[in-house]
């Protein structure tokens, strides 16, 4: 079956918009003033569309945090659908982890798009919490994490994240971090 032509359209102008966005996500990351037109010729496409679809650098970094936050949020029901309970949650730590560094070599850029409009803390904070929720109710249900844990109460187990230094090697750093949190939440499980 042919694609008709707005379908066509509308497809080419969604991966426009989505290859802008990892393309300003891994610039932006590297430096907080790289010129728009670089992040545009970087991602094949023309001022008109770049700026179509995000006409000041602010919608930028703000629309490159939403992105991120909901790449992270959706990948807990994904998942959820192939792995077992305790495994989804700790691979989806590990994709929290990557967000986090990614999150603060962004923190430039968004420090300078929001000091007009106040701080980005409730963009993120709904999916987020949501994703967390779902994985810790899949594993209360299964038996693999203690019971009664809170979105509220993972959040602040794994706040250390945040001060790892992202500019080194975070990886070990980070896995090592979630690897304690997740036998912490095994601790006490009905099914262990």
């Amino acid at each position: 079956m042919r694609q008709n032509k707005d379908e066509r359209l509308r497809s080419d102008a969604r991966h426009n918009r989505e290859r802008i966005l990892e393309v300003a996500l891994a610039e932006l990351t590297h430096s907080a003033d790289v010129p728009l037109s670089s992040i545009a010729k970087k991602a094949g496409v023309g001022q008109g569309t770049f700026y179509r679809n995000f006409p000041s650098r602010e919608a930028l970094v703000l629309e490159v945090y939403r992105y991120e936050v909901q790449q992270v949020s959706d990948a807990a029901s994904q998942l959820l659908e192939t792995r077992p309970p305790d495994q989804a949650l700790r691979e989806w730590m590990d994709r929290l982890a990557q967000y986090a560094m990614a999150k603060a070599g962004l923190a430039d850029a968004m420090r300078k798009a929001t000091s007009s409009r106040g701080s980005l803390a409730g963009l993120g904070h709904g999916p987020v919490t949501s994703a967390v929720a779902l994985l810790l109710r899949a594993n209360e249900e299964a038996g693999t994490i203690r019971p009664g844990v809170t979105p509220d109460d993972f959040v602040l187990a794994i706040a250390g994240l945040w001060q790892i230094d992202p500019h080194g090697d975070w990886r070990p750093r980070a896995g090592w971090l979630m690897d304690l949190v997740m036998d912490g939440l095994r601790a006490g499980a009905p099914g262990r």
